[in-house]
């Protein structure tokens, strides 16, 4: 992947969203919600006094409408802020 993200970006994967809800029903396209989970592919160097503190593989948890969606090569990602990031897994 040629993307590197500046300052304290963060690109990340999205999880796939879910297909069935936990009693079997089969959720349709129109109304899945769009995931809030993903796996870190590649970070920035941080801001001067700001380190960024997750890394390439960390499973993270983030804003329901964080990030900008981007479309490399037919996958999809985000690009967002470290701060947009709640939890990592």
């Amino acid at each position: 992947m040629n993307i590197k993200p500046l300052a304290d970006r963060v690109l990340v994967e999205p999880a796939a969203a879910e297909q069935k809800t936990a009693g079997g029903i089969i959720i349709p396209d129109t109304a899945k919600e769009k995931p809030q989970r993903g796996i870190v592919i590649a970070v920035g160097t941080g801001k001067k006094d700001e380190p960024i503190t997750c890394k390439p593989g960390d499973v993270v948890l983030y804003g329901k409408y964080a990030g900008t969606e981007i479309n490399v090569e037919g996958k999809d990602y985000l690009i967002m802020r470290e701060s947009d990031i709640f939890a990592i897994i």
